[in-house]
């Protein structure tokens, strides 16, 4: 039997929100559980006092943790949602898994999945009457889409926002990065117990709006911003090599198993994403929809032109469109 901790809200998290918002988080239950490998795993939820509500996971991107998704937890409780939230091992308030925690890393991504897999069917089954949605970002979006392979009858419909499907190299061909990725990690495994950097990655530090390439909104990339400098205990740096490695065999695994996908799914795609890579989301959908013809309209993810890669912290030209065809899906398969 894994262990629960029931813990108190952090009063400096509410700092920059509006006094409705205040009041909602102040209202929220902080817990965390004890995940694979004994990690402590942390998650908020927000419960509407009628027990036939449905229950929306929103499931966070690298970084990230659930203190960031305020706003957007916020916006979704008022249209009628249970609200649960978890921050992935190794980042957010979740412990971290090596001395050095600016460093991004996983023992192994399918670890995320077996956290996602406990936190659905232990804490959020705990406080629903049916089958959760999912709506998933970035990283959070590779794995609950591995966590639906996994479980394809766990969840009712799925939204998957900027999913990471594959990195964006740049300028660099996807298999020249590869191989790099595979040099890099082969000289640390030689030369050190402790996980190394990739090329150009370093601790936590802050970019400027005009140089960031994460949202168009100043004010709310102002708000995260000061979010984290207040709460230090969630900063993360940049990746390992070894959870380059372990991302990518889950990218593989995604198409490998696509097969196994029973939920509908809905892709969001942000036309100016430099973060992941959107060929691969083009993939993932075409080759889906011809499976399963309930996911990705047209076979075709839905795409926000100049939108960057958070589009649920995008100005609100985009973010209220993300959301509205969010829940649209989820009505859809209401």
């Amino acid at each position: 039997m894994r262990k629960l901790h029931i813990s108190t809200l952090d009063q400096d998290s509410t700092n920059n929100l509006s006094a409705p918002m205040t009041v909602f988080w102040q209202q929220g239950l902080f817990a965390s559980f004890t995940g694979i490998a004994g990690i402590n795993i942390h998650y908020a939820l927000f419960i509407h006092p009628d027990d036939t509500t449905p229950s929306l996971v929103l499931v966070p991107g690298r970084s990230e943790s659930y203190l960031k998704y305020q706003e957007l937890a916020f916006d979704l409780y008022q249209k009628g949602f249970n609200i649960f939230i978890i921050d992935h091992r190794g980042q957010g308030l979740s412990e971290r898994l090596i001395a050095n925690k600016h460093k991004g890393y996983v023992v192994k991504f399918q670890h995320y999945i077996d956290d996602l897999k406990y936190f659905i069917d232990h804490i959020v089954a705990k406080n629903s009457t049916s089958k959760p949605y999912i709506l998933a970002h970035s990283m959070g979006g590779a794995i609950a889409t591995r966590f639906m392979q996994d479980s394809p009858d766990s969840v009712r419909a799925a939204v998957i926002a900027s999913p990471m499907l594959g990195f964006n190299s740049g300028s660099i061909p996807s298999p020249i990065a590869t191989g790099l990725i595979k040099i890099k990690l082969t000289l640390n495994r030689m030369f050190s117990v402790h996980p190394w950097y990739f090329i150009g990655q370093q601790g936590f530090s802050t970019v400027s709006f005009s140089k960031n390439k994460l949202t168009h909104s100043a004010p709310r990339y102002q708000n995260f911003s000061d979010l984290y400098q207040q709460n230090k205990s969630i900063q993360l740096g940049g990746v390992t090599c070894h959870w380059l490695a372990q991302s990518i065999g889950a990218q593989k695994e995604i198409f490998a198993k696509i097969n196994q996908l029973k939920t509908p799914i809905l892709v969001l795609q942000a036309g100016k994403d430099t973060v992941v890579c959107q060929q691969a989301q083009n993939k993932f959908c075409q080759q889906l929809h011809a499976l399963q013809p309930q996911s990705c309209p047209d076979g075709v993810p839905i795409r926000f032109d100049d939108a960057y890669h958070e589009l649920f912290f995008e100005i609100d030209d985009y973010r209220d469109i993300a959301i509205q065809r969010s829940l649209a899906w989820f009505k859809q398969h209401s």
